[in-house]
């Protein structure tokens, strides 16, 4: 006969799980946070339930995630605001816990109940927690989990337009250029979601927001930082060249200070930025509706152009024809106009 004197553990159920972590988040208060032995004892437990909520999403490694048990903790976690402890308890939680928090992030966005997304819709009714994602680059130690937060978020067209409408978006021209290479890197990568995952939210964007959006482009453009520089000019082009914001685009060819710009990075000491340059600078020329001021600089500067333009190539590659037939062309274009 053989007895049990410990019996297996009963596994929580989504209810338990949501409430454990609720809980859990709650107790790193303010009181908790000062006594150190509190903290790391308060946090072992955060760790715990996080590790659980894995589990219930993704599955244990053995066997596939049950999809009732993963919506019902999808709708506790919005139903008991549990979704705003998680995102405003991040500065306190530990690497471990941050990590599994990513990991689950992008499952309770994409997952739906009856059709329902319910914590996008739960981040359109608590907006500000984007924002405060956003903030969160000026915090070294989780600006990288959040902006994996961030790109999650951007992926649905709701929570992109709010970003890019909000106060919080500015704020990207500083963090692209912040000193830490690593989060500048990744705040650029949420950037250029931002520009570029939804076409017609951002031509909308860009059509109410044209001269504070270009003025402030403008400085990365001409920033001194050469990674800025490149990675602004490419992004430029890829979504001024896309056709929803073909209106933008040719509001901003009529433009003599971006005509300018062009032409200085066209004289730029590294050759991937001159690349880029010429590649946005050929619209300009290209242009059957040059305005007058736009001819005059053109021709003002025609013979430094050539110049420029016969000396740039783009190295070995299957494009080569093609770059060479289009700058004849702008060569051509320059040489017809006169003073």
């Amino acid at each position: 006969m053989s007895f049990s004197f410990f019996k297996a553990s009963r596994p929580k159920t989504p209810q338990e799980v949501a409430k454990s972590i609720k809980e859990s988040l709650m107790a790193l208060d303010t009181k908790t946070v000062v006594e150190v032995k509190a903290l790391e004892k308060a946090l072992e437990e955060v760790e715990k339930n996080f590790v659980t909520m894995r589990t219930m999403l993704s599955g244990d490694g053995e066997s596939e995630p049950n999809l009732d048990q993963v919506s019902q903790l999808v709708e506790e976690m919005c139903k008991d605001d549990v979704l705003t402890l998680l995102i405003h308890k991040l500065p306190i939680l530990g690497w471990e816990a941050r990590k599994d928090l990513v990991h689950c992030w992008s499952i309770l966005l994409k997952h739906k109940v009856d059709s329902v997304s319910c914590c996008v819709e739960y981040i359109e009714q608590h907006i500000d927690l984007l924002d405060f994602l956003v903030v969160c680059y000026d915090n070294k130690d989780i600006a990288l989990s959040c902006g994996i937060m961030l790109r999650e978020c951007i992926k649905f067209p709701s929570l992109g337009r709010y970003i890019l409408e909000s106060a919080s978006f500015v704020l990207f021209f500083k963090f692209v250029e912040l000193p830490n290479f690593d989060v500048a890197s990744d705040a650029f990568s949420t950037f250029k979601d931002l520009l570029t995952k939804h076409e017609n939210v951002v031509s909308e964007f860009l059509t109410a927001h044209y001269d504070e959006f270009f003025d402030l482009y403008e400085r990365l453009l001409t920033s001194p930082n050469y990674v800025t520089r490149r990675q602004s000019l490419k992004l430029l082009s890829e979504f001024l060249l896309e056709s929803p914001n073909s209106q933008i685009m040719k509001r901003y060819i009529l433009e003599v200070r971006y005509l300018k710009v062009m032409m200085t990075l066209l004289r730029d000491s590294s050759k991937n930025i001159q690349l880029s340059a010429f590649h946005i600078f050929k619209v300009f020329v290209a242009n059957p509706n040059k305005p007058v001021e736009v001819k005059l600089i053109l021709a003002k500067n025609q013979e430094k152009l050539l110049e420029l333009l016969h000396n740039l190539s783009p190295g070995k590659g299957s494009e080569d024809d093609q770059f060479e037939e289009e700058k004849e062309f702008i060569i051509k274009e320059i040489k017809r106009l006169s003073c």
